[in-house]
């Protein structure tokens, strides 16, 4: 039957692995991490598997300036990510100043139906400590 996803033991794994992950991975850092503990899984069932989390809303999808993609089970309200460019910690923030411009923007120009995602990238509290440490 096309559009059903089957429940597997490996899908399973996969979302096991993002409910005990506190910041965002790739599919490849993913992989790697449940093939280090011993379950065989494919690259491709990774993927697959995230996408239809992603398609569900189940889990949040940031793209990244060199456009890779990651990956992190969120809160299922809306908000957007602070995120350190050095070691990914990643803070949850509510955004009310950036909904209420993009409802404007988007009606000055006519839009409906309208989504949008914002990442703001930095350096944490801990990564600039370290650098400032290393001068």
């Amino acid at each position: 039957m096309p559009g059903v996803t089957r429940n597997t033991r490996q899908r399973g794994e996969v979302v096991a692995l993002l409910g005990e992950l506190n910041e965002f991975r790739s599919a490849q850092q993913l992989h790697a991490d449940l093939r280090q503990r011993g379950v065989g899984v494919g690259l491709t069932t990774v993927y697959r598997t995230l996408q239809t989390l992603v398609d569900a809303g189940e889990i949040d999808v940031m793209r990244l300036p060199n456009g890779e993609q990651l990956y992190r089970r969120c809160s299922p309200t809306h908000h957007h990510h602070l995120v350190c460019r050095h070691c990914a910690r990643t803070v949850e923030v509510a955004g009310p100043t950036v909904e209420t411009w993009t409802k404007r923007v988007a009606d000055e120009h006519g839009f409906t139906d309208v989504g949008h995602t914002l990442e703001i990238f930095g350096t944490c509290a801990q990564c600039a400590a370290g650098a400032q440490r290393k001068e």
